[in-house]
């Protein structure tokens, strides 16, 4: 029989006479526990197995969008949220075309939504609150893509301009939260890039007037903004320096609370508190913006390399500023095969990785649970963007897909980081305006590819507006998964540890697994344009005791005591043992509020052990090493337990 912890007052016949005293030593006892837990120990249920199987390896075809998957974010555990540019997609609502709308992975529904206005290659990322912004467009415009006579609705499509726009939409699971507008923005953004910031607000960068295959002096906006609002935007050295390929800058929140800033060959890295941009090395190989498209991610932050940021960019193509016109067959141009890392906080220098196995632009860099990248979508050749020039195929200004996924390991030597072994291919090329986006289960929502000015379905067309949605299913899709118990609802900057349980069958019937068994944390990120704007990945801190039966605890820190390092907000969290992520949870990092988060000193872990029982009784085995920090031992619960025993005795 389990007993619970806190017994009914019927366990005491005499409850209601308790001294004053020992009912105060009581509250004071229960104090201390709650101290000892430290911040909000909310937790959720296990999570399962997933709810659907799948091959592990290969795409599976899982149905049509409402729309064109231009941008899409995963705003809750359930739920897919679609923006597309405003064109005739088929499904309709308040009496015009949709280009927003959501897909409930569970049941594998959708609804429309409306976009209120053109959010034609717009930026996107969450506040801290668990908000998500969808900033800037294009005009109103009507059938082909043509500017609307109205920039304030009506016409064929009834979109508003949406060059100033800030959408707002808080995620929710029951089919009631729609898109809002807020304030308008300064200026017009068109290709803006969005990042989080360390107090849950978000700073925006770039972007230009009325669009085109790159940006012009004519239209460019080269400054950055924020949100909420602190004053005039402030004009940008590199956005004004790298035309015309300054679109959608390449720019991460670094653990310094610096931002990294690429942008045509260019990098800065600027301290937005202070308005100054401090210049480093130009990128090597290949321009990594828009359009040459880069797949681009911020390597996993992890204990081992003391949660430094190390950003990865591979593909894109090598045009020189001159170079960048709609004059020549773009198409068949050769996309880079290039990999570099730089780590800005510590070192100044790019360094060259392994290749990608062919040249890409558009792919997307995802993470997986397992701190591996998927490199998926994409082509060998051409560059994004279209138009109705005669070497455009159809419209395309790119050509030959890649249909073959491949994982990057970041912990492999140099050499053998690319692989492929065990995966599947595509019937689908994913082109420009594809996305791609985690899902809790582990496996990826693929979706998109849309290279023309306008829906256009035509079989004839090499590559047409694409609604077939995908899911692809890693190696470890099939693998009974972890089942934690004791997964924090909110996660703090520092704070007391917390305690992770896993049965033997978690740990797959050996109780070493728990050596290697690890904690993650993924944002996974706003996707478009072959980027996951925000996208993150940490690896908290922990330790383990296993136990007898085959059981073990993980002691798990909180985030390190830097909000810069994983900026406030919703993300992801995993329990990893042997390979195999659980189900992840949706989790809170931070107060949940916009603003400065609070600072806590991270706890001390205990030592990892395995314990063995033998004739003597149960003994520690082996150690591990501890992670650096206060916390409570041992000797911390049993003077809590001590002082609850001596209320309840009376002998104070």
């Amino acid at each position: 029989m389990t007993r619970s912890l806190f017994p009914a007052a019927a366990s005491y016949p005499n409850a209601k006479n308790l001294a004053p005293r020992r009912i105060w030593c009581l509250i004071f006892t229960f104090t201390l526990l709650a101290c000892a837990f430290g911040q909000s120990t909310e937790t959720f249920p296990p999570p399962g197995q997933p709810a659907k199987s799948g091959t592990p390896g290969q795409f599976e075809l899982i149905g049509n969008s409402l729309v064109s998957a231009q941008q899409i974010f995963l705003g809750t555990e359930d739920k897919v949220f679609f923006v597309d540019k405003v064109e005739n997609n088929p499904a309709q609502i308040n009496g015009h075309p949709a280009w927003a709308s959501e897909w409930a992975t569970g049941p594998n529904t959708q609804r429309p939504m409306d976009g209120l206005t053109n959010a034609f290659c717009a930026g996107g990322n969450v506040l801290g609150n668990g908000t998500w912004l969808n900033i800037g467009g294009n005009q109103a415009v009507t059938y082909g893509g043509l500017n609307a006579e109205s920039q304030h609705g009506g016409g064929a499509y009834d979109d508003p301009d949406g060059r100033r726009s800030m959408r707002l939409l808080t995620p929710c699971d029951d089919g009631n939260c729609d898109w809002t507008l807020s304030r308008d923005l300064t200026a017009n953004r068109w290709y803006p890039t969005v990042e989080t910031l360390e107090d849950g607000h978000i700073i925006i960068l770039g972007g230009c007037n009325d669009g085109g295959y790159v940006n012009d002096a004519r239209q460019t906006n080269p400054t950055y903004e924020f949100f909420p609002s602190r004053g005039r935007p402030i004009t940008s050295p590199i956005l004004v320096n790298t035309l015309p390929a300054n679109l959608y800058p390449l720019t991460w929140l670094l653990p310094s609370g610096f931002l990294l800033i690429q942008s045509n060959w260019a990098t800065v890295m600027l301290d937005y508190k202070n308005n100054r941009e401090y210049a480093l090395p130009d990128i090597p190989d290949a321009v990594r913006t828009y359009p040459a498209s880069a797949g681009t991610i911020m390597l996993p932050l992890t204990p081992a390399n003391n949660w430094t940021a190390t950003i990865l960019f591979c593909g894109g193509s090598n045009l020189q500023p001159e170079q960048w016109v709609a004059n020549w067959n773009i198409p068949e141009f050769r996309a880079s095969t290039s990999c570099v890392s730089i780590s800005p906080d510590v070192s100044k220098r790019y360094v060259k990785d392994d290749p990608l196995p062919e040249g890409r632009s558009m792919a997307n860099l995802i993470f997986l649970p397992t701190g591996q990248v998927l490199c998926i979508n994409g082509a060998r050749t051409g560059t994004a963007g279209y138009g109705n020039q005669s070497f455009a195929i159809g419209h395309s200004y790119a050509d030959n897909p890649v249909f073959t996924p491949t994982i990057y390991e970041p912990n492999a030597p140099e050499g053998q980081r690319w692989n492929r072994d065990g995966l599947g291919s595509s019937n689908v090329p994913r082109m420009y305006h594809s996305s791609a986006v985690l899902l809790p289960d582990g496996s990826v929502f693929v979706s998109g590819s849309n290279p023309n000015s306008d829906v256009d379905v035509d079989k004839g067309l090499k590559y047409p507006t694409e609604y077939r949605t995908e899911r692809f299913y890693p190696l470890y899709y099939n693998e009974r998964r972890p089942q934690p118990v004791g997964l924090l609802k909110q996660i703090g900057y520092g704070g007391e540890s917390f305690n992770v349980h896993l049965s033997a069958d978690d740990l797959f019937g050996d109780v070493g697994n728990a050596k290697n068994a690890t904690v993650s944390l993924v944002r996974t990120g706003f996707s478009t344009h072959a980027m996951n704007m925000g996208q993150r990945y940490l690896q908290l801190g922990s330790t383990y005791t296993g136990y007898p039966n085959g059981s073990a605890v993980l002691h798990v820190s909180q985030l390190p005591p830097n909000p810069a390092i994983f900026a406030p907000g919703p993300a992801m969290l995993h329990v990893v043992v042997k390979g195999v992520p659980s189900v992840g949870v949706m989790v809170m990092l931070g107060n949940g509020k916009l603003g400065e988060q609070e600072i806590r000193a991270i706890g001390d872990l205990p030592e990892s052990a395995i314990l063995v029982e033998d004739d003597k009784g149960v003994s520690e085995s082996q150690n591990g090493n501890g992670a650096v920090g206060r916390g409570w031992d041992w000797k911390g619960w049993v003077w809590v337990v001590w002082v609850g025993v001596v209320s309840l005795s009376g002998s104070w």
